[in-house]
């Protein structure tokens, strides 16, 4: 710094006004200042600034899942499938204008004190939290740390912490009179865990419009486990004609089953899905679906996020997202 202050012609302090943006610092003389950063080759000592400001400048992505039989599969899943990649596209877009950074950290109940470790000894500003089952403890145990969050869902226990979500039943809801319109009398579907509260709302709304005695299977959001469930559901229901399946991921693998039973799609059997992901058009035929804003969403959590580590304090928010239907070719 004293070197880009002699080379500025300025003072310590200006240089150091200026490399934190204050607004205080003359056009002439912030100019002069950049431009001797850029002849010196300074770059500021970012362990140091964290000492000043008490900011890493870096935040979060917990994603929890349940406990898992090995490290293999729950990490495949976590780096494969379509939702966790567009969460983390949307936060770390709304994150990088503030310069702040995205640490991406899976965990399984096993796990817990290692994350809750991690984030006591300051390593990160703040939590975006992803939780995969309404019995996790993660929710208030990172709330209990003081450490600014926010969760991608309701919380399932009352906590004064914000949270970002879809309105699930409406989805649900849209996909079943969907079908029903387009002449689909004998309809089921293939839900998602039933501890997730995404999970449990898109089933209860879907047989609150189709029917309480409509068929369902629950499925695991996998691909394997779409297909798996579907070759249930034709067992024991070989004339339904209308499916709902609560992701786009279970759905391929859903549709796949249905074509292997001989079945057309959508003549024979309607299937709608829901995410609006890169596998509803990767799907053969392309996948009617529900659309869940997930890059805008995870973008609002970032943006909740920032606001609530720079103002302390600051009121708890619930931001609620709309989903839409989109027409493709499978219903």
């Amino acid at each position: 710094m004293d070197q880009v202050a002699a080379a500025a012609g300025v003072s310590r302090a200006t240089v150091s006004r200026v490399i934190n943006n204050a607004a205080s610092v003359a056009p002439g003389i912030r100019d002069a200042v950049q431009r001797a950063i850029a002849s010196t080759g300074y770059v500021p000592n970012v362990a140091a600034r964290s000492l000043v400001t008490r900011r890493s400048n870096s935040v979060a992505l917990v994603i929890s899942e349940p406990d898992r039989p090995d490290d293999h599969s729950f990490l495949n899943r976590i780096f494969t499938d379509p939702y966790f990649g567009r969460v983390t596209a949307g936060a770390t877009g709304a994150l990088r204008p503030h310069d702040v950074h995205l640490v991406v950290v899976p965990t399984d109940s096993a796990d817990h004190h290692q994350v809750i470790r991690y984030l006591r000894q300051g390593h990160v500003d703040g939590v975006l939290l992803i939780c995969s089952s309404e019995h996790d403890p993660l929710p208030g145990q990172v709330h209990a740390l003081g450490i600014p969050a926010v969760l991608s869902s309701r919380p399932a226990a009352p906590l004064p912490v914000s949270h970002v979500d879809l309105d699930q039943r409406l989805g649900a809801r849209l996909a079943a009179e969907h079908l029903i319109a387009r002449g689909c009398r004998r309809l089921a579907t293939i839900s998602g865990p039933l501890d997730i509260p995404a999970g449990s709302e898109r089933l209860e709304a879907f047989r609150t419009a189709a029917g309480a005695d409509a068929p369902a299977v629950i499925g695991d959001f996998t691909r394997a486990g779409g297909e798996a469930a579907a070759h249930r559901l034709l067992d024991d229901h070989p004339d339904l004609d209308g499916l709902f399946v609560a992701s786009d991921l279970m759905a391929e693998g859903a549709l796949r089953a249905v074509q292997d039973r001989g079945r057309r799609v959508p003549d024979d059997v309607a299937v709608v899905g829901f995410d609006d992901s890169s596998p509803a058009l990767e799907c053969r035929p392309q996948l009617t679906t529900i659309r869940q804003p997930v890059e805008e969403m995870a973008a609002e959590m970032a943006q909740l996020l920032v606001a609530h580590i720079d103002e302390p304090g600051r009121a708890t928010r619930s931001v609620i997202f709309q989903p839409t239907l989109v027409l493709r070719a499978s219903a």
